[in-house]
């Protein structure tokens, strides 16, 4: 039987866990993120979720169920406080701890449990020896986004949200913990600055906005953060847990900004957002694992992956957005993919970011196309491209070509045009599909001669109207 081939994102499509920390126990990759809810009016709506996949096999993910309820801490009886990201670590007892921030406190709260995907039960919350939680002592900066690495008896703990000119936020914090994962044994220290206080830093516009994870690759401390550009994965490296971290760069921007082999540097490739993620090594091979948005919004963020390469030095060149991020190559030349596998998405109308983050408030307006589905939350909808409209252009990386002299679509919409088939952004269409007015998924196909080899496919539609796009098939 043929292994599965991995796609981005790498969980269904009806799935929406951003904020992804992935880490190997047991043999097998846990993701612990924040869950959004489709058609979401907000972040983080729904409980945590955990799903899990073999090391051998980033293709084949199992869902561990829900690990812990909103309702689960003291300080959110009713519910009405969201989960933001959380992290996970081993504890010296080896038992699990979760570390999370509700959206309306500047405390961190912490849930334990025996197994990596069971249920987690409330500990505690972080404080000093006198008992005062972290967060709400004079002077202290509210805590947001924690991230958890435990060596022997102690923790560090990495918090911080600082918004662009926000002189009351200094950066990324370092906390120690000592081994009941609880007491604070080192104080707050700053190790990545925020805007207002980044000048001589070497953060000079990768300062320090949300987002913090922490991974340790032999020597080397990596801080992996979201900067105030938001769209981009950034890291700093340093020897020591709590100090002398130098700016180092992009690992990855989900709108692929700054990679210019392909493309202008500075042009969006998807409508990008804030993002979050972590690395992680799976198998001898390391990964960044970050989010994308969907919908047209902020609101509805999925997981994906990218394999990634260290150079001698330790320093990390920034990775392209790909549909087969966790497939460690291209995907078969072959068969039938759905369309939300598109990692660039764009119309003429150059747009960076999703709706949530621009002008036009909380959601992409018409001109704009957008992954979507069908259904409500919860439905296991397979999704699909929406409102495609003159110009608008779904983009597919990669796949192993040889022979392909055929392709076919299944669209449906009030539409009246054509798709073009390229094998880049900016070529020339190798063929022309004609579609038109239907209310129901209808095929259409055309004969195309698809250069042997690694190709990227894309398809832009020209005409009137507004087209969805399901799925498209190489023959």
């Amino acid at each position: 039987m043929a292994k599965k081939q991995g796609f981005n994102p790498y969980l269904p499509s009806w799935e929406y866990i951003p904020d992804g920390e992935p880490y190997v126990f047991e043999g097998r990759v846990y993701v612990y993120g924040s869950h959004d809810r489709f058609n979401g009016h907000a972040f983080c709506l729904n409980d945590y979720a955990c799903w899990s996949a073999p090391e051998d096999n980033l293709a084949d993910w199992r869902y561990e169920g829900v690990i812990y309820r909103t309702t689960d801490d003291p300080l959110n009886p009713e519910g009405s406080m969201c989960l933001y990201a959380p992290d996970v670590t081993v504890g010296p007892d080896g038992r699990y701890y979760l570390y999370y921030v509700l959206d309306k406190v500047p405390v961190v709260s912490v849930a334990v449990c025996d197994k990596p995907g069971g249920k987690y039960e409330f500990y505690g919350y972080v404080r000093y020896a006198d008992g005062t939680r972290l967060g709400e002592r004079e002077g202290d900066e509210p805590q947001f986004d924690p991230a958890v690495l435990t060596e022997g008896g102690k923790t560090y703990l990495y918090t911080g949200f600082c918004g662009y000119g926000d002189r009351s936020r200094h950066g990324a914090m370092a906390t120690v913990l000592g081994p009941d994962m609880l007491t604070i044994v080192e104080e707050p220290v700053f190790v990545a600055p925020s805007q207002p206080y980044s000048k001589g830093s070497g953060f000079e516009g990768y300062e320090f906005f949300e987002a913090p994870s922490i991974r340790k690759r032999g020597d080397i401390y990596y801080l992996i953060y979201s900067s105030i550009s938001m769209h981009e994965l950034c890291y700093a490296t340093s020897k020591h847990p709590t100090k002398d971290f130098k700016y180092q760069g992009v690992i990855v921007s989900n709108c692929d900004l700054h990679i210019d082999t392909y493309k202008p540097a500075n042009m969006p490739m998807y409508y990008g957002g804030n993002n979050h993620g972590s690395i992680a090594q799976i198998k001898g091979e390391w990964y960044i694992f970050y989010h994308r948005h969907t919908n047209g919004t902020a609101f509805c963020r999925q997981g994906c992956i990218e394999r990634i390469e260290f150079r001698g030095d330790g320093t990390i060149p920034q990775v392209e957005i790909t549909s087969c991020g966790p497939n460690g190559g291209p995907l078969e030349g072959r068969g039938e993919y759905p369309a939300y596998l598109a990692c660039h998405l764009f119309c003429k109308e150059q747009e960076m970011y999703t709706g949530g983050f621009g002008p036009m408030g909380a959601w992409m307006d018409s001109r704009f196309p957008k992954i979507t589905q069908d259904g409500r939350d919860g439905d296991e909808e397979i999704g699909y491209i929406a409102n495609m409209t003159d110009s608008a252009t779904a983009g597919f990386k990669y796949f192993a070509c040889k022979g392909v002299n055929r392709i076919k679509i299944m669209v449906r919409g009030y539409c009246q045009g054509e798709f073009e088939v390229k094998t880049s952004w900016d070529g020339p269409a190798l063929g022309r599909i004609p579609v038109g007015f239907t209310n129901v998924w209808k095929e259409y196909a055309t004969e195309v001669a698809i250069p042997d080899g690694v190709q990227a496919l894309y398809l832009t539609y020209t005409g009137n109207g507004s087209a969805s796009l399901a799925s498209f098939t190489l023959e």
